[in-house]
């Protein structure tokens, strides 16, 4: 447990022991100026993530007066500092000269606590390449992982989750890179989803063996040839179906896909809701199906699942959607940060790629 003290440009944290606390805290340091609705929303989804989670602290990097005057009036809750950051990175920035120049900004200061042992994982809604540069430079590559790979989940229509990656940090992915992808995605779907044996599928045009690129169809060869649970080839649309367990692609493909999922499903709600407006027996029938609506709803939106992690680096890394706003950040401190410190993710993978390789 944490008392706080707040003086002008410094801020700092005395521990103590209390009777009865049992258990270490998870410290997490919260980039509070990346994104679009920096620092408020960022903020209040971080203090929302404190009250609910006992053995959460979240160190908050950047402006201190601009955050402190997001806190509001009951000022500091326990369990929640300010380091204070003077610059900011902008997504229109050169994301490598800027996490390289930029020494004092809120998402550099908030990795080097990472890298200094100062926190357990780090969270911004800031500059995905920066944060992928960052993520390399500052946390360093777990030993045997040649590329980090952001990861999400996707919600499927049977109940399950589909872990994804790559979605987005390398757009141009080799087969032994690939490789890795997947056992990332195995380890996390173990230890965080609690599936035994993980079913591997690689995404594809086709489920047939001889499709796909000349990328796809090597690495088709090597997933069979190193993955005991590997499952083929899987189309996008079988992804909903669960398909697989874990569905991994090259950054390019996979972050198409994600936004195009994304948009669909923030759409298509916004089209039935404009429809039923417009249709009396619509609107009568709507409010005997609300339970229902707003159970898909929530099963779908992406504000429930936090964000992607950069995995493969030392630290638990996760990117924030840039338009993401309390419930969101809250969720990725809850869902993502906490149980990838609990469970030793980094160790674990090392583990299992030293395994493959040797």
């Amino acid at each position: 447990m944490y008392l706080i003290y707040t003086i002008p440009g410094i801020s700092f944290a005395l521990e103590f022991m209390v009777l009865g606390e049992m258990g270490n805290l998870l410290r997490v340091a919260v980039d509070a100026m990346g994104g679009d609705f920096a620092p408020v929303e960022i903020v209040k989804g971080a203090l929302s993530a404190v009250k609910e989670e006992k053995e959460l602290e979240v160190i908050l990097v950047g402006f201190e007066d601009a955050i402190l005057q997001s806190v509001g009036r009951k000022g500091m809750p326990p369990r929640t500092r300010i380091v204070h950051a003077e610059e900011v990175i902008g997504n229109k920035e050169d994301p490598g000269l800027a996490i390289r120049s930029k020494k004092k900004a809120s998402m550099v200061v908030a990795m080097q606590l990472v890298r200094r042992g100062e926190a357990d994982a780090v969270i911004s809604a800031g500059s995905t390449g920066a944060l992928m540069a960052g993520g390399l430079l500052f946390l360093g590559r777990i030993n045997g992982i040649r590329r980090p790979a952001l990861l999400t989940v996707i919600p499927t229509f049977k109940g399950g989750r589909v872990v994804v990656l790559d979605v987005g940090a390398n757009v141009d992915a080799k087969p032994e890179q690939m490789l890795q992808y997947a056992i990332m995605g195995k380890i996390f779907a173990q230890e965080i989803q609690n599936k035994k044996d993980p079913r591997i599928a690689l995404l594809n045009i086709g489920s047939e063996e001889n499709k796909g690129s000349l990328q796809v169809k090597n690495t088709y060869k090597l997933f069979k040839d190193k993955l005991d649970n590997f499952s083929g080839n899987m189309e996008a649309r079988e992804i909903f179906q669960n398909g697989a367990d874990v569905l991994i692609c090259d950054g390019f493909v996979g972050n198409i896909m994600l936004k195009a999922i994304e948009g669909i499903s923030r759409d298509m709600f916004a089209f039935l809701r404009e429809e039923i407006k417009q249709d009396l027996k619509a609107r009568i029938a709507s409010t005997m199906l609300f339970s229902i609506f707003n159970r898909v709803r929530a099963n779908f939106d992406e504000t429930e699942h936090g964000g992607a992690q950069l995995i493969g680096v030392n630290g638990a890394c996760i990117k924030c959607h840039g338009a993401s706003k309390e419930k969101t950040i809250k969720q990725a401190l809850i869902k993502q940060a906490y149980p990838l410190v609990q469970n030793n993710i980094q160790e674990k993978i090392e583990q299992a790629v030293s395994s493959i390789t040797n």
